[in-house]
């Protein structure tokens, strides 16, 4: 090795231009001297005999790289059959002070997810952060451009310290880029060191803990601690310690064949933009998240029996969940089984506990090798199902599916609230561990579904009719949504009397329609394009059917497609849950601190009982200037995109003018708030109800009402809907009747809102909301002519009002409106 070193040196030296040689026969200037090049001592010395750094001392772990540990130091002996191979770097805490990231952040939580290749780069190895965005096959021309316009980011370099005896792997020390502040993987991201004020990490009190190597990944502990001014806990030790988690997982050599993803099925995708195609464009090409399961017996599967798969997906339970909720977990891990069968395979899906110590010594919930339940000690009321997946391929390599321990908690709050009424089993602060384990089940299933690739379906719960939710057997057959994945919670429509009633949600027809969809093996095909027609038949096979209708969260404008919605009729299911709130909140402090023999339960239950009832408000308001999305292809009748019909949205404005903006009677209810606040009564009230008014009154919303009235003649006009907000907000201003503190609150948020309408414009940045130049259309000359109006009729209600509270409060809108329309 030394020889090769001494000629690779002196090679150099025959390279060098010939009037460096001719410079140095002459007397040099001290600057000339400085200068000049001359053998580099240290380089030749930095790469030694493997045996002087991975010494007799060496601890050593064998794997996808062999880890060595020689004294404090950490090293990676690199194969070099594995140097530019795709890796999977995936960066988790492990532990972490409470409250970190404002509670949403847990152990388990991934901080980064990035491609990596590690690359020879003359003495260095370097980690590169490669992307799979832009792509195109490795013969073809273009990709050298692809390559040079996107060229990656080196996250580290390291210089080699040795090759092993027959030179087949190289030797890099790696306890600088584990035990500093490498942002690339570091669990402290920008916006925690702003909020916690985040100086630097504390390298004299931040080491690594452990690692070890395995044949397909390698996981490194890191115990990292930061100076820092600001932190979740203990202020007075100005320090957030965490504890990370790296994995390196070598991705398939082969990878898995993908599957192109349809708008019209719901599923998580990666995308790649393919410089390669025939298309005259880079060619966006999108691919759904899914595991790879292949069958044992391809022949037996292709005969349509069901077979196993060569690896099923195991999921493994916390060592920390609570021993009584672990059959819980487990049944809705497995729930999907059946589900998979519809794809042709059996035990698809299996639950196991975690291995004990002695049956594998090596588990660990941040293995990337292994996919768990984590069950998470913290305040938070949540649960979610976040995976890891093959950029290249959308292949799921694992999953960890998150439950916050007081997410029961908020489930047997709602369950007690929406469903109480009419269920008399809910009506208690000890709701029965039998009940509260289907509803964890059934959190599971939905959690697991996302983990499969699965994002929310939230069209699944306007597949039935309202009046089915009224209907035992319906509600036994199918639960309260075509889909697991919808958030459709609890019945809340079923009335007191109806019978054999199932409340809590459970797998649907959807999720079986799109699991076959996205898992099922299509023989005889060589390529994802090949399966379009397949994929295409099968969709087309299910058109028109709202049970397999994948409803976009997304589509914020599409009363077909809410969020805490059942039923195809929100108004019909809006008056079905209000008419069962009251009921509740009349019995509200009977179950609650009658029994308790204090309020908090009482105070806690209230506040949720408000924000249901505006939940319920606000499905009736998306259908005012609402528009149905029917996501299909060109080969569908139909349009994709179709207005509410103008009917619907006026029985919506009539539903509000009634539900939501009349002064509040049952929903106020002074038995509890006189034993739970000393004040605030009227502010909470009205600031539920202006959330409403200002959702309505939204540049969004009119400008979908104005473009509907080119669409055709019979719809509900802005003009229209403007004029019926008036009429409504102000009745009180026609009929010389009181106007109560509730009305005034919400008359004067009116105006406030008329006032936005007519002075803010959509900044063309925020996408978010449908753009258009608010100045330029009839917006202002609306809002001007409506406000004229009003400014009119309260003149004349002012003579005539009842009261001097009144009087008052009619002059005070006038002047309101003077500064609105002349605020000079």
């Amino acid at each position: 090795m030394k020889k090769i070193l001494i000629l690779a040196i002196l090679a150099n030296f025959v390279l060098l231009p010939a009037n460096l040689f001719a410079q140095s026969k002459k007397k040099k200037s001290k600057k000339e001297e400085a200068t000049a090049v001359v053998p580099d001592k240290k380089l030749e010395s930095a790469i030694k005999e493997y045996g002087k750094v991975i010494t007799k001392e060496a601890v050593s772990d064998e794997g996808l790289f062999t880890v060595h540990k020689v004294d404090k130091k950490y090293y990676f002996e690199i194969p070099n059959k594995y140097l530019n191979k795709d890796m999977l770097l995936v960066s988790r805490l492990s532990k972490l002070p409470s409250n970190l990231g404002g509670g949403y952040v847990n152990a388990g939580s991934e901080t980064n997810e990035q491609l990596i290749v590690w690359e020879r780069f003359q003495d260095k190895i370097l980690i590169k952060s490669k992307s799979y965005n832009a792509v195109a096959n490795d013969t073809l021309p273009i990709s050298i451009s692809v390559k040079s316009n996107n060229y990656e980011p080196t996250l580290f370099a390291f210089d080699i310290v040795a090759f092993s005896k027959d030179s087949a792997n190289t030797v890099i020390d790696v306890t600088k880029f584990y035990s500093t502040d490498v942002k690339a993987i570091s669990g402290i991201s920008a916006e925690m060191r702003e909020v916690y004020k985040v100086k630097a990490l504390d390298e004299s009190r931040s080491f690594i803990n452990g690692m070890k190597s395995f044949p397909m990944n390698i996981e490194v502990i890191q115990d990292m601690t930061y100076n820092a001014s600001k932190p979740t806990m203990l202020q007075e030790s100005e320090t957030i310690s965490i504890q990370m988690n790296q994995s390196m997982i070598l991705l398939p050599e082969v990878p898995m064949k993908p599957r192109l993803a349809d708008p019209r099925v719901g599923w998580f995708t990666v995308s790649q933009y393919d410089y390669g195609s025939n298309e005259l464009k880079s060619d966006l090409k999108t691919y759904i998240q899914r595991w790879r399961l292949e069958p044992k017996d391809p022949e037996a599967y292709a005969k349509g029996e069901l077979v196993e798969p060569i690896k099923p997906i195991v999921y493994y339970l916390d060592p920390a969940t609570p021993v009584k909720l672990r059959k819980y977990i487990k049944l809705g891990i497995e729930e999907w089984q059946k589900v998979f069968e519809t794809a042709g395979f059996k035990n698809a899906i299996i639950a196991k506990d975690a291995p004990t110590k002695e049956e594998d010594p090596d588990f660990s919930p941040e293995d990337i090798r292994y996919s768990v339940i984590r069950y998470v000690a913290s305040t938070t009321r949540n649960a979610m199902g976040p995976s890891v997946s093959d950029p290249r391929t959308g292949e799921i390599i694992e999953s960890d599916v998150i439950w916050y321990h007081n997410h029961l908690r908020s489930y047997r709050n709602r369950y007690l609230l929406e469903t109480g009424a009419a269920n008399p089993s809910a009506r208690t602060l000890k709701t029965s561990d039998e009940e509260m384990g289907e509803m964890m089940r059934m959190v599971i299933a939905h959690e697991v579904g996302h983990a499969l690739g699965f994002p929310h379906n939230m069209g699944a719960s306007c597949a039935f009719d309202t009046e089915s939710y009224r209907n035992g057997d319906f509600t036994q057959q199918n639960g309260i949504a075509a889909s697991i994945m919808d958030y459709a919670r609890f019945n809340y429509i079923a009335q007191p009397g109806d019978e054999n009633i199932r409340f809590i949600r459970k797998m649907g027809a959807y999720d079986h329609y799109a699991l076959n969809w996205g898992y099922r093996v299509i023989p005889n095909v060589k390529s994802a394009e090949e399966e379009l027609p397949t994929l295409d038949k099968w969709i087309l096979e299910k058109a028109g059917n709202p049970i397999y209708k994948f409803g976009k969260q997304s589509s914020s404008f599409d009363p077909s497609s809410q969020t805490e919605d059942i039923g195809n009729n929100s108004m019909k299911a809006g008056t079905y849950g209000l008419k069962n709130l009251e009921y509740v909140a009349s019995h509200l402090n009977e179950w609650t601190s009658n029994v308790s023999n204090n309020y908090d339960d009482l105070d806690e239950l209230y506040k949720e009982l408000l924000d249901v009832w505006s939940r319920y408000v606000g499905h009736v308001v998306t259908n005012v200037g609402g528009v149905y999305e029917n996501l299909k292809n060109p080969n569908q009748a139909g349009n994709v995109y179709e207005v509410v019909p103008k009917a619907k949205q006026i029985e919506a404005m009539n539903w509000l003018q009634t539900n939501a903006f009349a002064s509040p009677t049952w929903i106020v209810n002074m038995n509890t708030l006189k034993n739970t606040n000393y004040s605030g009564y009227t502010e909470r009230f009205r600031s539920l109800q202006v959330r409403h008014l200002n959702s309505l009154l939204s540049f969004g919303r009119i400008g979908r009402l104005m473009d509907a009235e080119i669409i055709g003649t019979d719809t509900y006009k802005a003009l229209d809907f403007l004029k019926d907000m008036r009429k409504g907000i102000w009745k009180e201003a026609n009929a010389a009747t009181n106007v109560t503190i509730y009305r005034r609150n919400l008359q004067r948020a009116y105006i406030d809102r008329m006032a936005y309408l007519m002075t803010e414009e959509i900044k063309p940045s925020d996408r978010a909301t449908e753009y258009y130049n608010v100045a330029q259309s009839d917006i202002r000359a609306l809002v001007r002519g409506e406000l004229n109006v009003l400014k009119k009729t309260l003149t004349t209600a002012k003579a005539m009002a009842v009261n001097t509270e009144t009087k008052y409060h009619y002059e005070d809108c006038i002047k309101r409106i003077d500064l609105v329309l002349n605020p000079k």
